[in-house]
Order: C-alpha cells, then sequence, then structure tokens
C-alpha cells in the first residue's frame, strides 16, 4: 500500500490503546526484515532514516527504498526523518517522499526551538505530511547527559508548534544496550495532564519490556523509537553468518542469513506495543 503519515498511525493508536514502532534502519536488509516482521504482526510500521543512516545513504535513495517497500507491503508504512537537524535537511527529505520530518531542535533554548519546529511543522502541513519535535535533550549512553522534558515547557511547546507528535525526556537514553532502567512515569502523567499531542520515547531499547507494554496501552506514548536492540540482533546474526562458512565471501549471500534471525527479533518487539485486543 502507499506510505502512510506518521499522524495516520499515531492518532488511531492514541485512540485504541497501543504504541507503533519507530524501528531505526540502516539498510535494505534491515529495512526489509522490518517489514516483514509488520506484516507478520499485522501492524503498522515506522522506517526511520538517522544520521548514521543517512551518513551512508543519500536521502532520495533512501526515500525511494522506502517507498517501494510501502508499495509491496500490506500493512502501512511510515518514511519518517529521524533527528533533521536544519530545515535544508528537512526539505531534502520532502522532496525524497519522506512521510514525515522530526526535527530536533532540543539542544537549542525553548523559543528558538518552538520557532524553529514550527517552521518545519507548517512545511510538512502544507505538504499533508507530518511532523514529530521535541522537548527535553535525550541524551546518550556514554555520552551527552540527558535534560528532562518540564511538564510545563512541553504544554507550551505542542501548542506553539502544533506537532503531530512530542518526543519527551523522561529517563530514556538514546544506544541503551541493556533494559536495567525504566521511565520516569510520574513525569509522563505530568505531561500528559496538559497536553494530549501523542508522545514518542526516543532510546526505547532501554525500556524494559514490561514497561513498554504497560505504557503502551495506558498512556499517550503512542511511538517508541527502536535501534540499538535490532541492530545488536543483526550483528550477532551477521557474525554468526560469516562464521559458519569461512568460504563464502559473496556478502549477497552472508546477509541472506541475517533476515530471519531480525525478523524474529523485530516481531517480538512489535508485539509488546500491542493493544489488548490486537
Amino acid at each position: 500500500m502507499p506510505l502512510v503519515t506518521l499522524a495516520d498511525v499515531l492518532q488511531p493508536a492514541l485512540k485504541n490503546g497501543h504504541a507503533i514502532a519507530g524501528l531505526v534502519t540502516l539498510g535494505w536488509e534491515d529495512m526489509r526484515a522490518y517489514v516483514a516482521a509488520a506484516e507478520a504482526e499485522e501492524t503498522p510500521v515506522i522506517l526511520q532514516a538517522g544520521p548514521g543512516c543517512r551518513e551512508h545513504t543519500p536521502l532520495p535513495v533512501l526515500g525511494k527504498m522506502f517507498r517501494h517497500l510501502a508499495e509491496g507491503a500490506s500493512v502501512p508504512v511510515v518514511a519518517h526523518l529521524d533527528h533533521g537537524y536544519t530545515f535544508d535537511e528537512c526539505q531534502e527529505a520532502l522532496d525524497a517522499g519522506f512521510t514525515s520530518l522530526m526535527y530536533d531542535g532540543s539542544r537549542k533554548p525553548l523559543q528558538q526551538n518552538i520557532d524553529e519546529t514550527a517552521r518545519i511543522a507548517e512545511l510538512a502541513h502544507s505538504a499533508g505530511i507530518s511532523c514529530e519535535g521535541e522537548i527535553g535533550f535525550v541524551g546518550y549512553a556514554d555520552g551527552e547527559a540527558s535534560a528532562g522534558t518540564d511538564p510545563n515547557e512541553a504544554a507550551t511547546f505542542a501548542a506553539a508548534t502544533g506537532v503531530d507528535a512530542m518526543a519527551i525526556s523522561v529517563g530514556n537514553v538514546h544506544l541503551q544496550q541493556d533494559k536495567d532502567g525504566g521511565l520516569d512515569e510520574p513525569r509522563i502523567r505530568a505531561i500528559e495532564a496538559v497536553t494530549t499531542t501523542p508522545l514518542v520515547i526516543h532510546g526505547g531499547s532501554g525500556v524494559p519490556m514490561a514497561q513498554r507494554t504497560s505504557l503502551a496501552r495506558t498512556s499517550n506514548i503512542c511511538k517508541f523509537n527502536i535501534g540499538t536492540e535490532l541492530r545488536m540482533a543483526f550483528g550477532a546474526a551477521l557474525r554468526t553468518a560469516v562464521n559458519s562458512d569461512p568460504d563464502r565471501f559473496d556478502r549477497n549471500t552472508i546477509l541472506k542469513d541475517t533476515h530471519d534471525p531480525l525478523v524474529a527479533a523485530t516481531r517480538s518487539v512489535l508485539q509488546a506495543f500491542k493493544g489488548e485486543t490486537s
């Protein structure tokens, strides 16, 4: 089916008590596995092109890859720019056929973040697509520290920008390899008390599975970004494939062996976000 927008999948999730996975892509092999897993689970999927992905593959190429996968898929697929840092980058993604733009101004002062995100939201909405913004900086494991989202600032940001989804910082961290932490649920409740905008968790790999499921069903968190967890699954499958036959050198033959393990890992991720009756 054709690509859909972020709002197309998040508004039903908000209404019906489930969440959609924003899956961080790095190449054709993981994109294809993610769509196969979504089809098996009969759930929409958000394919995300983050900075690492864009460093490797140009946005116009990624747009065509996402569109090709969506057109052959039996479930809705969103083509999402993850962590766009400039207007030009967002414009390039729009021109490349993306159906959702995430502008990240979270490191900037509040008013500057509002002004710049509102401009991207206007760009997106005028083209009939969606926009995600971020308020409160989500840090990195072994890197920059997080700055938690202030509920009052979140309310101001959501109202002033008109974003379709709002990423928040509530104990989540990018690139976390374990699930020993957990999200600050009182802060989440305080944020959703002052805005009805669908909420997004970046760094979802570090959130315990049980909490993912609980929040997907009982909160306004409608999107969890998952990257590290699935990159680890892909890496493990790739090492097994390479080591299984040292005489193999054709990368296409080797990479085929990553597909089934990655589909299985992705299905486990998607299952955690389903609603009670899904």
